[in-house]
Order: structure tokens, then sequence, then C-alpha cells
């Protein structure tokens, strides 16, 4: 049963006879998000977790790790909770000799260790997760393809990160890895962030500016698609003349990925990103991929356009969007009579994992209430 005061500011909020001041519909507002931010942790709480602690224990430290780090970034005092507890054990397990944190025989170990760093920097108490972070840091810049694996700088896959050492780099995995050193206190100039940069700069359909891939004019829209690597290849498809499709979910990646490398608002490929935003605004689909990744989307979007500083984006007919009321509006709309999100829609890259999809959810609403 709702409270009382919910109940009442609930109804004002749709009563034509009694409207809201400004304020109380703030009130209001924030009542609703955290009711819905509430439900999607109690469906992990109740719901998600397997008895080894474990949520989607098929992918290894991966969506544990999310799911850990989405109760924390909403209640940061549940590192004691029973659920994280017994999460973080899990995590432990995964914790390899290499310091890298993955499941046995793991293909994705970039992926699983840098997620599991941004779970691990959250539960983080008295330092007890220290020499294990310093050691996942270790194993993140070791496995960057660089000049440790015969890489020369002029060569595409040149400062990326794949799944592991075994497959190409890509831009997915590599803004993750930039994620998991910029939050281990790495700064824009580490070295290895600025090899990163450097991938992720020929990822861009952008002429010059330090991309010297074949595809790099093509298209020329300033969007980002998934690797130069080994040849190139882009989820969205290519344009039938070797061009490769930029799409959102990668676009907004890259845009974070080079604030994050130091690039500044008005250098000309943050602008050139911005520019594919603001041409591609939406929050009905993943621009150039449906509804594929939606939920990826949303949590790319919403961490990028934050660590922006961007508010408000006028899109191509000049409308202006506050992205964080208008994201977190999409999201409520979105989520389950059990409190979970699940894209029903395309269940591509596992978005048919009402896990993986609640965590997604919940780190977007984090974004979109800072």
């Amino acid at each position: 049963m709702l409270p009382t005061l919910v109940i009442c500011v609930l109804s004002a909020l749709t009563s034509n006879s009694h409207p809201l001041h400004a304020q109380d519909r703030v009130t209001a507002r924030k009542i609703k998000v955290d009711q819905a931010i509430n439900r999607g942790i109690e469906f992990l709480r109740s719901r998600g977790q397997t008895e080894t602690g474990a949520f989607s224990p098929e992918t290894g430290a991966a969506v544990t790790a999310l799911c850990v780090r989405a109760i924390l970034e909403h209640r940061p005092d549940a590192k004691s909770d029973p659920v994280v507890v017994k999460a973080l054990k899990f995590l432990d397990s995964k914790i390899q000799g290499d310091g890298g944190i993955y499941a046995d025989g793991s293909r994705y170990r970039n992926y699983e260790t840098s997620v599991a760093v941004g779970a691990l920097l959250k539960a983080n108490r008295d330092g007890n997760y220290d020499s294990v972070l310093k050691r996942a840091e270790a194993f993140l810049k070791q496995i960057q393809w660089d000049e440790g694996e015969g890489i020369e700088s002029s060569d595409t896959a040149y400062g990326g990160a794949g799944y592991g050492k075994h497959e190409r780099p890509d831009l997915s995995n590599t803004t993750f890895l930039i994620d998991a050193l910029k939050e281990l206190g790495n700064n824009s100039d580490d070295e290895s962030i600025q090899k990163a940069l450097k991938f992720v700069v020929r990822t861009q359909n952008l002429k010059g500016e330090g991309n010297d891939t074949k595809h790099a004019d093509t298209i020329d829209d300033g969007g980002f698609y998934y690797t130069p690597a080994a040849g190139g290849q882009s989820q969205a498809g290519d344009d039938g003349s070797g061009g490769l499709r930029s799409y959102g979910s990668m676009t907004y990646a890259g845009l974070k990925s080079m604030i994050y490398a130091g690039l500044s608002a008005d250098d000309p490929r943050v602008q050139a990103a911005m520019a594919f935003i603001r041409k591609n605004y939406s929050l009905k689909d993943n621009p150039g991929m449906g509804k594929a990744g939606l939920f990826y989307y949303y949590h790319t979007f919403a961490k990028a356009l934050d660590a922006a500083n961007v508010e408000i984006i006028d899109d191509a007919d000049g409308k202006p969007h506050s992205w964080r009321k208008e994201l977190t509006e999409q999201i409520l709309r979105m989520q389950q009579a059990d409190g979970s999100w699940v894209n029903d829609e395309n269940d591509r890259w596992m978005e048919g994992d009402r896990q993986l999809v609640t965590a997604y959810a919940l780190l977007a609403l984090a974004f979109c209430r800072s």
C-alpha cells in the first residue's frame, strides 16, 4: 500500500481541479522515480539472484557486476545487504591469477574485468579491494592491443581492446576499458588511455583529425561504428560503397571516450559527434539499429551526455530536449509489472535477460538524477 503522502501528491498531479505548484510537481516526479528504482532493485534482490550469488551466471562476472553496481549507485549503504554480500563473494570467485576478473576459460576477459572493476570500486570499504583493483588495472593495460603484442601505431587495431587478446578490438570493449581506467584514477594523459584514443578516433566517420583509415571520409557524418580493425565492421552495416554506417550507441560511446581522454567541447571530433547526435536524437530507438541494443544505448546515452555536461539538446528540427527528464520518462514507461526491465522487441545482445536490462535501466536512471 502506498503511503498517504504519496497518494495525495500523485492524485493532485493528475487532477485538473487541484493543479500543483512547480515544487509540488518536482516532488511528485521524484516520488514516482524513487518508486520505479526501488521496484527495480527489489526485482534484482528477490527474483534475479541465483543460490551462488550470481546474476545470469552464464555471463561470468559481467551481469553480476552490473547488478551490484546498479544497486549501489542508488543505495550506497547497501554494501552490507545480504544480496550484495553474496554477489560480491561470487565476484571474488572470479578473480584470476593474472589479475583479471572473469570466468575460467572466458572469451570476454576485458568486458568482465572492466565492469567488475566498477562494482568493486563501489563496494570497496576500508581498502579491502585495493590490491584486487590494482592487479585488475595492470591486467587491463596488459591486454590492450599495442607494442607489447607487436602492434604498431599505424595498425587500425592499435590502442583498442577486444573481448580478449584472441579477438580483434572494438569500440564497445575499448570504451569499457577507458571507463575502468578512469574510475581507477588514471588521468586523461595516461598512456593507455591515450593509446585507446587513437583507436577511438579511427572509429569515427570523420575525415582527418587523426583518422587515417580507408573509411574516414566515405560517410563523414561524425558518428561512430563498431571497429576499424581487421578491415572494419559496423553493426549497422555498410552503405554499399565501402562506408561503415554510424549508429547511436557507438556514437555516444565514442563521445564519452573522447571526453575521458581529454578532448574538449570545441575539439572538431567532439563537435562532429555532437552534430550526429543532434541530427539523430531519439529515445524511441537506437539510431541506425532500431530496437537492437536499446537499453545498452540508454545507459551509454546518459553516461556520455552527463560526461559532456550537456543538459539540453536541440534536435534536427531545432526542438530542445531536456534529455534527463525525457529519458527518465521513457525508462519508467517501459518498466514491467514485476519491477524489471526487458527489451521485449529485440533480444539481440542479451537484452532478453531481465537481470542485465534492469541493471542498464537503473544505471541510466542514476545519470538522469545527477
